[in-house]
């Protein structure tokens, strides 16, 4: 199945975003496999640096290097995915500035509760960062399930037991982009996140 064929945005709504920089995960996949999703910020402004576009990606090179550093044995993103790790964004069009506004958050989040609801499967939802997590508390929200991650700084919220309709959420950091190599300590608490998440998802 390509999740791209099942989800869409129609109306571009959003003014805070760069629309073509739109993309949805393209690749070919059983949903009934896939046990994580790992769910980061938003859409390269290059469509060359999406996962999913090939092995000089910037997203690939950075959430291969994570999942090295977390010990598990990856080369491409076909490998991560053959661990059943599923990867996306939470927005789906390209960023303008440093931040994205919280009504463009909520609005695409509509896109992912569609694209989550594909995946049957899922033990483990890895946010990685607060744009993830924002949308995670949107769609929970939307159905009456409150937050699903708790205000405050990840450092701080880390290590405790979250669950989004059941499964494992986890909030983490950025793994996807170039902060990820200058921000060692994050690394660290990356790998950590992934290890753990893994060794759920096998249970």
């Amino acid at each position: 199945m390509q999740i791209s064929h099942h989800i869409s945005c129609e109306e571009f709504p959003c003014i805070d975003v760069k629309h073509e920089c739109y993309i949805v995960p393209d690749v070919d996949l059983n949903p009934n496999e896939i046990s994580i999703v790992m769910i980061s910020e938003a859409a390269p402004e290059n469509p060359d640096d999406y996962y999913y576009a090939g092995k000089d990606s910037l997203f690939q090179q950075t959430t291969i290097q994570a999942f090295n550093d977390a010990g598990a044995d990856a080369s491409s993103i076909q490998d991560i995915l053959d661990m059943g790790v599923y990867l996306t964004t939470a927005v789906k069009c390209g960023k303008t500035g440093y931040g994205i506004k919280s009504g463009t958050i909520e609005e695409c989040s509509k896109i992912l509760e569609k694209e989550l609801a594909l995946l049957p499967n899922v033990k483990v939802f890895m946010l990685m960062g607060d744009v993830a997590i924002k949308a995670v508390n949107y769609i929970a929200r939307r159905a009456g399930e409150g937050r699903v991650i708790p205000a405050g700084s990840t450092y701080k919220i880390r290590g405790q037991e979250y669950y989004f309709r059941g499964r494992w959420a986890f909030p983490s950091y950025l793994q996807a982009g170039p902060s990820f190599f200058i921000e060692k300590s994050k690394r660290r608490m990356i790998a950590e996140d992934i290890r753990e998440a893994l060794e759920l998802a096998c249970d």
